[in-house]
Formats: C-alpha cells, structure tokens, sequence
C-alpha cells in the first residue's frame, strides 16, 4: 500500500492522542494473561476495550467476565469466534448452527455488538469452493435475525487465502461483502485485518466499497517473514513488518469508520513476555505507527 492519497508524508506527524481513545487489545496478544489481569492491565494502561475469545471467558464465566469488565471501565469490542458454516453433513450443520447461537447470546450478554465469523474451509475431500460460500450465506440467512434480535451484528472476517482449505473460504474482501451485502449493514458487516488483507491491492476498493456503515471491526497485526512460527501464530508486532498499517487506518476512516482499533497479535514471542511491558509496546508502536 502507499500514501499517495493522503497528501502527505509519514515525517513530522505529530501524535494523535484522540486515536488512542479507539484503541483497544485483544484478548489473544496477551493470553498470558489471566481475565482479570488482562482487565487490570488495559485499566491501568488507559486502554478503553479489550476484544475477547470465547474458550477463556467459558472458562471463567460469561456473567463474571462481563461484571470484570463493566467493574475496570472497559468496553468489549468485540468476541471470536463464530462461524465454521461450510460442513456438507447436516447433522454438523446442526451443531455449527447451535454453536453460533451460543456464540450471539455470550455476545449480548457481554454487551458487545460485533461477532467476528471464520466461516470455515473446504469440507474433507471437497473441492467446490463456491459450494462452501454458498452453505455461508445461508447460515447467514438462518442467523441473521437471531443475532439483530439480541443487538449483535455478524461480522464476516476474511482471511489469508492460506487459510482457504481448512479455515475460511473467504479470502478477500470483495468475497466477504459479496455476503455480507446479502443482507442489512445493521445485521452483517465486515471485518478488516491488516494481517490477513495487506498484499490484496484492491483491500482499497474494497474498503471504500463497505464503508463506515459496513465495517464492524478494524483489527491489527503485521506480517513478518519468514513466519516465525507458521501461518497461524506468525503475527508481527506492529511495525515490525510488510503492511503499511497508517495507510489502512486512514483509509478505512476515510471510508466512514469510527469504532475500535482491535490490536489482535498471535505470537508465542510476545506470550513469553510480560504482558505489561506488551501492552506498553503495543501503545507505543500504534501511536508511531497507526497514528
């Protein structure tokens, strides 16, 4: 990506210490933390939101969590994860179904809007990609208005086509709003990863394309090489790596989106540290580098 639309140089930016009200950490950069220090730890970082993942806050309690993070001033802007539609058999369509209704009301109930989607990969020995996004779009249907009924939008998250067999079919955002568009913006938006969308030169278009109204979350991570620990937990720090993360930011606020910017790190390299010093990083590195 390049700033050529922006109308000026990355020198001399000053600070924007309003952007930093937005920011907010998701549960997974720091999951060595425990919840109540991931709540104690953004508090006192005066970081406002904290994105969370469904296995550790079951684990805990989804009453308590959200009590834990109403009682630390904190926001949820987000929880991950649903999705995995595109099984053939009925019986696991079935269950990814059920899955995905737990999944909205542990969303409302920890008062958040926005329940992030991996849809799903192939189906064991299938090759039928658009088979698979169509079984998507019908969840979608069926979901839709159990979710708007309990204030949760769906948020389709369109991953690195690395991830397309096994993960999610869904691979550009031109794919996600081609389903997302099915349906009412209020119901079913989009997310933007940097991590995930960065190489794709129409991620521009694309963004323009959703809009404010359609994003429902902007998250962040860079992209490293080589991927110190594979495809899935290769996650950079922010401004270690490829991805031009200012660009992405102003685009997608030129776009029309002002909500959260969710900093979502998968790497053993920062679980090993303490998660303070993480998120002093983290904060540091989103005003150089973001801001």
């Amino acid at each position: 990506m390049t700033d050529d639309d922006t109308g000026g140089t990355r020198t001399g930016r000053h600070r924007d210490d309003g952007l930093l009200s937005r920011l907010s950490l998701n549960q997974e950069t720091v999951r060595q933390w425990s919840l109540p220090e991931l709540a104690d730890g953004c508090a006192r970082a005066g970081v406002r939101g904290v994105g969370l993942w469904r296995a550790p806050v079951r684990q805990y309690g989804v009453a308590a969590t959200a009590r834990l993070v109403r009682d630390a001033g904190l926001a949820v802007t987000s929880l991950c994860r649903g999705g995995f539609f595109t099984a053939e058999d009925p019986g696991e369509r079935a269950a990814a179904l059920e899955d995905n209704r737990a999944a909205i009301e542990e969303a409302a109930a920890l008062g958040t809007a926005t329940l992030v989607l991996v849809s799903g990969g192939l189906p064991p020995g299938s090759r039928d990609l658009s088979g698979a996004r169509e079984r998507i779009a019908e969840a979608l249907a069926e979901l839709a208005p159990y979710a708007a009924e309990r204030g949760v939008r769906l948020a389709i998250e369109p991953l690195h086509p690395m991830f397309a067999a096994d993960r999610c079919v869904v691979s550009t955002l031109t794919q996600a709003l081609d389903l997302a568009e099915r349906f009412a913006a209020e119901r079913v938006g989009v997310v933007v990863d940097t991590y995930h969308l960065w190489w794709d030169d129409t991620a521009g278009a694309g963004i323009d394309r959703a809009g404010g109204a359609r994003i429902a979350a902007f998250q962040l991570a860079d992209w490293v090489t080589p991927l110190p620990e594979g495809a899935l937990l290769g996650r950079g720090q922010l401004g270690d790596g490829a991805v031009d993360l200012r660009w992405f930011r102003e685009r997608v606020d030129g776009a029309g989106y002002r909500g959260p910017i969710e900093v979502e790190i998968f790497s053993p390299a920062l679980w090993a540290r303490d998660g303070a010093e993480v998120l002093a990083e983290i904060v540091e590195r989103f005003t150089v580098h973001v801001g």
